[in-house]
């Protein structure tokens, strides 16, 4: 059997298990969720050797080191899992919901009802934890998945997907269908326009990882693609701020994980607090080892700072504007006001996550009108762009597009609807 044939097959056995998961009530998939979060925190160690193997190959491939804590599991993140699952398992079933309900002059009833996509490819880069958290959104949302992850994570990923296939047997044995969650079989990349192809089986693509690959799945489906390019996300520091709550803001938003979307990528300053603010907070980036690409005001007031190690900086160019790192590089521009920031952030930014900080209300409420992201804070770092922090359990994925889901997709966002009519004989004249 030809690689063609394999995905085919795949796919269909996929469709057909999301018509036996149509079947399942909502108990009977919390049943299995709650099992497979067991079945996890039970073979910790068992996923700690497979990983250990995925690690040992990254690092000798040369990995950078943002990427290997990406594909990194311990103990902490197995259990992170489990509970992502079972937080998924403690929400309220998406499917089934009535949407809209009217009654037609004619008497004809008619009511707009959520019901599954149906089968959903998952493509994603290095987290083996979204392979848990795509598969039980999936799952509950009534949908089959097929996930493709990268080849730096498949022993990993492999025996996630046949852990979580082999709990939902335990719990409900043959009514589980165990093509609801299937991984393709191979890290080769002719894998995935073959199975974007696939249009009588394939619904849906989510693509997470970086922006060549989200851009060459695009470019490539011939299935529809719900997807992010890329995260190049802002936190401006109003001339009103808070200097301690900025500092903390700033510091979450670039180095808690930098590798991640969500992560700060530009600080904007307001001219008037600048000579006060950068020293302070450039010190502190430095400490944690943060290189800056400034712009000249910038590179004038940050000098100065004295720190060990040394603070590294230098000009930014125009492309550094536009550039996700997703490593401890930031970029920094101090900004004649609100209005200068937002127009900066809606030239180079991606439409990701944006953050304001400060104590004027009418500022912040012009900066969260101005911004044209998935999601704007106040006082808060961008960090909580997450499915998880949320309330959704866990995400599929961060969208930016602006027709269906935007921001961070949880189960709702997993969902379809139809119309159903009600008559008595009503024909149409």
């Amino acid at each position: 059997m030809n690689l063609q044939e394999q995905l085919t097959e795949l796919a269909r056995r996929a469709k057909a298990a999301a018509r036996a998961l149509a079947l399942l009530n909502t108990a009977e998939k919390n049943q299995c969720l709650l099992a497979m979060a067991d079945r996890l925190e039970q073979q910790t160690s068992a996923l700690l050797e497979a990983n250990r193997e995925d690690m040992q190959a990254a690092e000798a491939a040369g990995l950078r080191p943002a990427m290997l804590d990406r594909l990194r599991l311990d103990a902490g993140r197995v259990q992170a899992m489990a509970r992502g699952l079972r937080e998924v398992a403690a929400l309220p079933d998406p499917v089934g919901r009535i949407l809209d309900e009217r009654v037609r002059p004619n008497g004809l009833r008619l009511r707009k009802v959520t019901v599954p996509i149906g089968v959903i490819v998952i493509i994603y880069e290095a987290r083996p934890n979204v392979t848990a958290d795509a598969a039980g959104l999936c799952f509950k949302s009534g949908n089959a998945t097929i996930l493709r992850g990268g080849r730096e994570a498949f022993h990993t990923n492999r025996l996630i997907a046949a852990l979580l296939v082999q709990a939902g047997q335990a719990a409900l044995g043959q009514r589980f269908p165990a093509e609801a969650i299937q991984l393709v079989p191979t890290a080769e990349r002719e894998a995935i326009p073959i199975l974007l192809s696939l249009t009588s089986y394939v619904d849906l693509c989510i693509p997470r990882g970086g922006e060549g690959l989200i851009r060459a799945v695009a470019e490539c489906s011939r299935v529809p693609v719900i997807k992010h390019y890329k995260g190049v996300c802002h936190v401006y520091v109003d001339r009103d701020a808070d200097p301690d709550m900025a500092e903390r803001i700033v510091i979450n938003a670039k180095c808690q994980r930098p590798a991640v979307c969500n992560a700060m990528e530009t600080l904007l300053v307001d001219r008037s607090i600048a000579a006060q603010f950068l020293p302070r907070v450039g010190a502190e980036l430095a400490r944690r080892k943060v290189q800056l690409r400034a712009d000249a005001e910038a590179i004038r007031l940050l000098s100065g700072v004295r720190t060990e190690p040394p603070l590294e900086l230098r000009p930014a160019i125009e492309q550094d504007w536009y550039t996700e790192y997703n490593d401890l590089i930031l970029n920094v521009r101090v900004v004649n006001g609100v209005q200068e920031a937002i127009e900066h952030i809606n030239q180079y930014g991606s439409a990701h996550s944006d953050a304001i900080v400060t104590a004027n209300e009418t500022t912040a409420q012009r900066f969260l009108n101005g911004v044209d992201a998935a999601a704007v804070y106040w006082n808060a770092s961008t960090r909580f762009t997450d499915g998880g922090e949320f309330g959704m359990g866990a995400e599929i994925g961060i969208s930016t597009d602006k027709v269906g889901a935007r921001g961070p997709m949880g189960l709702e966002e997993l969902t379809s609807y139809k119309w159903i009519g009600i008559g008595q004989g009503q024909i149409r004249t």
